[in-house]
């Protein structure tokens, strides 16, 4: 039986034939620095250090950051969040999406390159392994040289160090979404649930996985944006390039050559190093590709190799296809402009929406098993329920107000006490004395206002229903 990973297809020219498939080679990343990759470490370490570091915060005594599933709201930094808010988060993913358009047309795919989580953790553990196992020759020579028990030592730390890091991850992750200091003790005294001990451990394994062993084919395969991207790119966007113009014909060892030999090369001296630095392993002077990540380590190793061989950087640099060309970059254009402007306006209603919500939900509910009753003193009385809700984190004392025509009065009480995050179900009587004032089926509104702030106030309309004359 054939291997089911192989299709092998006959060249009818020869007899011979060619592989389908290729087995996956390891990339082995060499260490570089400059300026590219400066920004670039900065970037990565305020994004794990955000990630690490947010759920610790705290804010009015509170957890600052904690996304409660069972108790159905997200508390964002004193503000709290509930079902009836779930529009809010679409307009935050779509305001998300219309950002990356923007920044990928403008710069291309720097968020890839600088802080996008599988960069940001590859990173981390690229870091981890260069320190127990050395730069990329060490670890090239490490993983053909048979066992010892040195290597047993350094390979084992790495993985050591990676799954303590891969923990880390998930238990931060889930520690968003169940309070963290409590998850911490509970994790000492084996009494975590289900649920959190599922969501740790798979967020521990596909962080072990894909930082320490896929790296480069989640870019490649599993990640849509590099699908995409090709879509959003013009010849005013900025990417990566090799100036073909400048850098052919190579001539490796330039260096070392005759001046009248050196003239008639271009300044790419064959020596790899792009290649080598590269974290998806291609070689950017074959043009734009699709698995380059924008990270520019090829820029820094290219100006490192350009200083010592006496010749300008820039070789390898951050362009445009009409730079290369000699033409003008457009920086203004209009699918630029049009995705500015769809921020801007989506992002300022977003701001003035937020600013203007209110924490206080009042829902009325009207008795559903008659319209309106006769009491024994007489009066015409209609009953409802008001559900309010204290959406914010704080306790307010509120005040019960109700406004229609005159006449109507509301016989229940006025005041009341309701804790951050509280719900309280009143039942409330209004009522009017037929005998002195007439009346007709009319719009009121129940207000309820905080008597400690009171701009935070909700009303909601109900209808009175008298009889009919």
């Amino acid at each position: 039986m054939s291997d089911p990973k192989r299709i092998k297809v006959t060249d009818a020219t020869d007899g011979g034939s060619v592989s389908l498939y290729s087995k996956r080679e390891r990339i082995q990343v060499k260490s570089v620095s400059g300026r590219f990759q400066f920004i670039r470490d900065v970037t990565i370490l305020a994004t794990m250090g955000l990630y690490l570091i947010l759920p610790w915060v705290r804010w009015n005594g509170q957890q600052a950051v904690l996304f409660d599933l069972p108790g159905r709201q997200f508390r964002i930094f004193g503000a709290s969040f509930w079902p009836q808010d779930f529009l809010l988060l679409s307009w935050i993913l779509i305001l998300a999406a219309f950002a990356l358009f923007f920044v990928t047309v403008l710069a291309g795919r720097v968020y890839c390159g600088y802080v996008c989580p599988q960069t940001t953790w590859t990173r981390f553990f690229q870091w981890i392994e260069f320190w127990c196992e050395g730069d990329r020759h060490s670890r090239i020579k490490m993983d053909n040289a048979p066992w010892t028990t040195s290597k047993i030592i350094r390979r084992g730390s790495k993985h050591v160090l990676w799954l303590i890091l891969a923990l880390l991850t998930g238990i931060t992750f889930v520690g968003y979404f169940s309070p963290i200091t409590d998850l911490i003790t509970r994790l000492f005294s084996f009494s975590w649930g289900g649920w959190e001990l599922f969501w740790v451990g798979f967020f521990t394994v596909a962080t072990y996985g894909n930082a320490g062993f896929m790296r480069e084919q989640v870019c490649l395969y599993m990640c849509p944006y590099a699908r995409f991207q090709s879509v959003m790119f013009d010849r005013d966007t900025l990417i990566v390039s090799y100036d073909e113009k400048r850098g052919e014909p190579r001539g490796r060892g330039a260096k070392k050559r005759e001046q009248s030999v050196v003239d008639e090369k271009g300044d790419c001296i064959d020596c790899g190093m792009c290649v080598q630095v590269c974290p998806t392993g291609i070689d950017i002077r074959d043009g734009l590709q699709y698995e380059c990540i924008t990270c520019a380590a090829c820029v820094d190793a290219c100006d490192d190799v350009m200083e010592h061989i006496g010749k300008p950087p820039g070789l390898i640099r951050y362009t445009t296809e009409n730079a290369l060309e000699g033409l003008k970059t457009h920086i203004l254009r209009p699918r630029l402009i049009g995705y500015g402007l769809i921020l801007v306006i989506m992002g300022s209603l977003f701001m003035a929406t937020l600013y203007g919500r209110v924490p206080l939900q009042v829902d009325v509910i009207r008795d559903r098993n008659q319209l309106y009753r006769t009491a024994s003193s007489g009066e015409v009385e209609n009953i409802y329920r008001l559900e309010i809700q204290n959406k914010g984190q704080s306790t307010h004392r509120y005040r019960l107000t109700m406004k229609g025509p005159e006449g109507l009065k509301m016989n229940n009480r006025t005041e009341f006490t309701l804790e951050g995050s509280k719900t309280l179900s009143l039942p409330v009587t209004v009522s009017y004395d037929p005998y002195i004032v007439e009346m007709e089926s009319s719009p009121i509104w129940f207000i309820v206002t905080a008597l400690d702030d009171p701009d935070l106030e909700k009303r909601h309309e109900s209808r009175f229903i008298a009889p009919g004359r």
